[in-house]
């Protein structure tokens, strides 16, 4: 991601971060195919590391790996979502981070990694990249869940809830996606795919289990 388009995302969160709290903070609660797929990640990786919600928001991931009874924590590139989520769920530790670089992660020091809907904000040329970084911060055999939208476009959002914004939100094909996994030195174990819900945005999304080799 280049510096100005990173700068633009970080922002964008930034600015919308507290209605953005508010309307998504109890979305799992009309999701029940992504609490199935939360707890099936959580039974793989146990309860003897931390699983982390990369890209975290403002923490419902997180919180809900926690309520499973996981050892978790959150990520994300917005300072104003990190703080969201740090008075939503204090007894949760999230931190601002960049997948592209993980300077607070050591190698190997986590077990699991729930990466929802936050590779949509890489460049495609940088998918890679990224997705190496999530690797080497995973331990031997550690699970990442990946998820998308599926497609080929684009959107581009100037506004968001009322507030100005710069960000674009990149779909994938499955092929495609499965290519960059794969150069990431990934293994992939299911690959998923499911219509939207009334709630959420219309599109299709897909749901990948990766594991590091």
């Amino acid at each position: 991601m280049d510096q100005s388009s990173h700068q633009h995302t970080a922002e964008s969160y930034d600015a919308v971060a507290k209605i953005y709290a508010e309307k998504f903070q109890n979305e799992l609660d009309h999701k029940p195919f992504d609490r199935k797929m939360l707890e099936l990640l959580t039974e793989r990786v146990g309860t003897d590391g931390t699983i982390c919600d990369l890209g975290c928001g403002p923490g419902q991931i997180a919180a809900y790996l926690h309520q499973l009874g996981a050892k978790a924590c959150g990520v994300d590139l917005s300072s104003q979502m990190i703080a969201e989520a740090q008075q939503l769920y204090p007894d949760i530790p999230f931190q601002q981070g960049d997948m592209l670089n993980f300077e607070n992660l050591e190698d190997n020091s986590l077990a699991g990694i729930a990466a929802f809907y936050c590779i949509i904000h890489i460049p495609k040329h940088q998918v890679v990249t990224a997705l190496r970084e999530i690797y080497r911060v995973l331990q031997p055999d550690g699970y990442l869940l990946l998820t998308f939208h599926i497609g080929d476009e684009i959107r581009h959002l100037d506004d968001w809830f009322d507030k100005p914004v710069n960000i674009d939100f990149i779909f994938h094909q499955v092929t495609e996606m499965k290519g960059y996994l794969t150069q990431a030195g990934f293994t992939l174990s299911e690959v998923i795919e499911r219509e939207p819900y009334p709630e959420e945005a219309q599109t299709q999304r897909a749901y990948i289990f990766a594991r590091k080799s």
